[in-house]
């Protein structure tokens, strides 16, 4: 379903702001990654050198997976790498296959909308609590969830607004 000619410039910008937020996004989630193999070589450099085990690193460890992973997911669906079952959708003539992917395009706004919501309330309630050890607010891990539930939300309409100017670029893989 693609569009012939040159896209519209706000469908130009939405690219723009999109692959930008995916590029700080997957940034952010490689820095994680590097912080979390230092901190666990102190783990081992403290546990087994120094005869003293730093108690704190767990509780980092925590926080950076849920970087990691929430803003991994994002960017999948940013990018259509997520996992998807598509043999179905590839046997089917190709209007019942934009059917099934208006229909999960919606579900995934509908999803990245929820996380949004509820991930802002679950922060707030958890805001005035610290964690243990690292006295940092509880709310810090539910956070990265949050902002993964705005950015899909945003990222499947985006998706829905190319699919319905006709300018929607994605391919089903099944590798």
């Amino acid at each position: 379903m693609r569009g012939s000619g040159e896209p519209p410039l706000f469908l130009r910008k939405m690219d723009t702001v999109f692959d930008l937020i995916s590029r700080v996004c997957t940034f952010l989630a490689g820095l994680a990654i590097v912080v979390m193999t230092v901190i666990f070589a102190w783990l081992v450099f403290g546990r087994y050198v120094l005869n003293d085990t730093p108690t704190w690193v767990e509780q980092v460890s925590l926080l950076l997976i849920m970087v990691i992973s929430f803003l991994g997911a994002a960017v999948g669906v940013n990018q259509n790498t997520h996992l998807s079952v598509v043999i179905f959708r590839s046997i089917v003539p190709d209007w019942v296959r934009t059917v099934f992917v208006i229909i999960t395009d919606l579900l995934m706004l509908i999803f990245g909308g929820m996380m949004f919501w509820y991930g802002i309330e679950l922060t707030q309630f958890k805001w005035t609590s610290l964690i243990p050890l690292i006295q940092v607010p509880e709310g810090l891990r539910s956070l990265p969830l949050t902002i993964c539930g705005l950015l899909v939300f945003l990222f499947s309409a985006g998706h829905l607004i190319r699919l319905f100017l006709g300018r929607d670029e994605r391919e089903d893989s099944i590798e």
